[in-house]
């Protein structure tokens, strides 16, 4: 695959495709490369919820290394990342399906001034100020069937005595220890877009694509040092497919690059009203009749999209006396006059 080097930056960005992801590897070692931008579907996560500029800067490195993440695993059904700890920030939150639907949330201390916060203020900072946040990455298979629990797994936010200091640091982190693999994330986010770059070093197996071990360490190396030299502006506003041939055009004259179709990322929330009438019947008749008592309806909103959902007294009732949910958020047919 032939490379032609982009002059500026500048010429490339009076008009780009954004919300795409970008799948390559390398001929010269065996590790893969994944970059993405994101703008759209980060917009419309953003549209819901104004958050301090630290929060949003963490939640947007957390959307990007989703997608990234999400992109390096063949699999059926939703990822869901989330950064628990007691600071600033409860919990960050990214759902990614298969297909590249997205959606992401934060969870504030509302008993903190968050106004308060530093911009500059880092992962350990704002999630594990005690040391005992973590991250937790499921998976839920779409065809999981009943009494199968999805697949997750648990990293500490610590490296030893050292906290974790990026959502990049935490990643790899896991894909360390969770799944043997090295793997190094390059991640930016503003108000306007959210990027990243994703190296993973692959298992130099045997048969007629084994490399010499020191020939694979070597190149393992060298894509580290290339890709150290990208920008936050050039994640933020560069094509993935335009950031590629930037950074390993001469990898791909030496060695080769091979790249895959660009797949399209959007936002997307699967919250409905059948589900919020399902949690106020896992919570109770009795509890939601008191909730009814202070109040003449059930409100509650979707942290992801921020859809309403209201459920007056004759809701409730329909949900706790109908055989089937489905008939229990039916609304009933309006009088003819």
């Amino acid at each position: 695959m032939a490379f032609h080097k982009v002059s500026t930056i500048a010429a490339m960005t009076e008009k780009y495709a954004s919300d795409l992801l970008q799948v390559f590897v390398f001929d010269g070692a065996p590790v893969r490369g994944e970059i993405v931008n994101i703008r759209d579907a980060w917009q419309a996560i953003l549209a819901r919820k104004d958050y301090p500029v630290a929060v949003r800067k963490l939640l947007g490195d957390l959307v990007a290394a989703g997608v990234l993440l999400s992109g390096t695993l063949k699999f059926k059904g939703s990822m869901i990342i989330q950064a628990q700890g007691n600071g600033a920030i409860r919990l960050l939150v990214l759902e990614c399906k298969e297909n590249l639907v997205i959606r992401a949330t934060a969870k504030l201390n509302e008993d903190i001034d968050l106004l308060a916060l530093p911009e500059n203020a880092g992962l350990s900072d704002l999630i594990n100020p005690d040391g005992k946040g973590k991250l937790v990455i499921t998976l839920d298979p779409a065809d999981r069937q009943p009494g199968q629990n999805p697949y997750q797994g648990i990293v500490s936010l610590h490296d030893g005595q050292n906290p974790v200091q990026t959502i990049a640091e935490a990643i790899a982190l896991y894909m360390r220890d969770s799944e043997q693999l090295e793997t190094r994330l390059w991640l930016a986010s503003d108000e306007n877009s959210c990027g990243g770059l994703l190296l993973q070093k692959l298992p130099n197996m045997g048969g007629q694509l084994k490399m010499d071990d020191d020939v694979a360490a070597e190149g393992w190396a060298r894509l580290q040092l290339l890709s150290d030299t990208v920008t936050d502006e050039e994640l933020l506003s560069l094509e993935p497919q335009v950031l590629m041939k930037r950074l390993y055009l001469d990898e791909s004259a030496h060695h080769g690059v091979r790249s895959f179709d660009q797949r399209p990322i959007q936002f997307g929330c699967r919250c409905s009203r059948i589900k919020v009438a399902d949690m106020l019947k896992m919570l109770g008749e009795e509890e939601v009749n008191s909730i009814l008592e202070e109040k003449s309806a059930v409100e509650t909103n979707c942290d992801f999209c921020g859809q309403i959902y209201v459920f007056d007294a004759v809701d409730c009732k329909q949900i706790f006396s109908s055989s089937t949910l489905i008939d229990a958020v039916k609304k009933p047919p309006q009088a003819k006059h």
